[in-house]
């Protein structure tokens, strides 16, 4: 089946190789026999959101969100469409601020934000860096951990009710006060892991694959036959040690 794939401002928010996540959905994809087909969706660029099956978007720093915060707020409604439609997204860092209602940055501009996620980000003075493990419970399911890199200054602050993407065993998260990282809506995920994420994740990634395969098709998310994540496994194992290592939840 092909999976049709929006990537988002490709040449403004690929900071920490964020791009190797789509590099890691297209294997994944094709080593079951599906191909993904990759748009890039710049400035300017149209958004039609029954095309979609998944939506991708990375990190960058603070002058490349600003460049593209106003062209990502116009295309927020379409984003939301293509969401409730069923379609599946993936934000990191940069592209999750930009995501929420509004990202105001160290010189206290005011990025304006998508609205897809339930929450506001302010820059705070010093960076939350290191290591992340995190609990998540996606659809009910068993609890599943998730290991990543953060590096931001931002506080991100969900509003009550919003469902996070999971609880944070070691590292900041969010706000490194609430205790959540990251957020979500749907099928559509928010997280602040670097890395990239999906290569030491792939369970993340396949959740992510299900659920673009089943918009593709109109069905249900289908049973994805397993991998040999044999070197994935071991690379969630390093990120997952060096995350424990740094003690408790800050």
């Amino acid at each position: 089946m092909r999976i049709r794939v929006g990537h988002l401002y490709p040449e403004y928010l690929n900071i920490y190789a964020d791009r190797g996540n789509i590099a890691v959905l297209a294997r994944r994809a094709a080593l079951r026999g599906h191909e993904l087909s990759v748009r890039a969706i710049s400035r300017g660029d149209e958004l039609r959101p029954g095309e979609l099956d998944l939506l991708y978007i990375g990190g960058g720093q603070d002058r490349e969100q600003a460049l593209v915060a106003p062209d990502l707020a116009e295309k927020g409604p379409a984003l939301a469409e293509a969401v409730a439609g069923g379609a599946a997204l993936l934000a990191v860092c940069g592209g999750y601020q930009l995501l929420g209602r509004s990202y105001r940055g160290q010189d206290g501009s005011l990025m304006p934000g998508a609205g897809l996620f339930p929450l506001e980000t302010v820059a705070g003075e010093t960076r939350m860096i290191g290591d992340v493990l995190l609990e998540c419970r996606l659809d009910g399911g068993e609890p599943r951990q998730l290991a990543g890199f953060e590096n931001h200054a931002g506080r991100t602050l969900l509003d009550e009710g919003a469902q996070p993407l999971g609880r944070v065993l070691y590292g900041f998260g969010n706000d490194g006060v609430s205790g959540f990282e990251g957020c979500r809506v749907g099928a559509a995920i928010g997280t602040y892991l670097h890395g990239p994420l999906l290569p030491r994740n792939p369970w993340l990634a396949d959740w992510l694959l299900a659920r673009a395969l089943a918009h593709a098709s109109g069905g249900p998310p289908p049973a994805l036959e397993p991998l040999d994540d044999t070197l994935e496994r071991e690379a969630f194992r390093v990120a997952a040690s060096r995350a424990r290592e740094r003690g408790g939840r800050r």
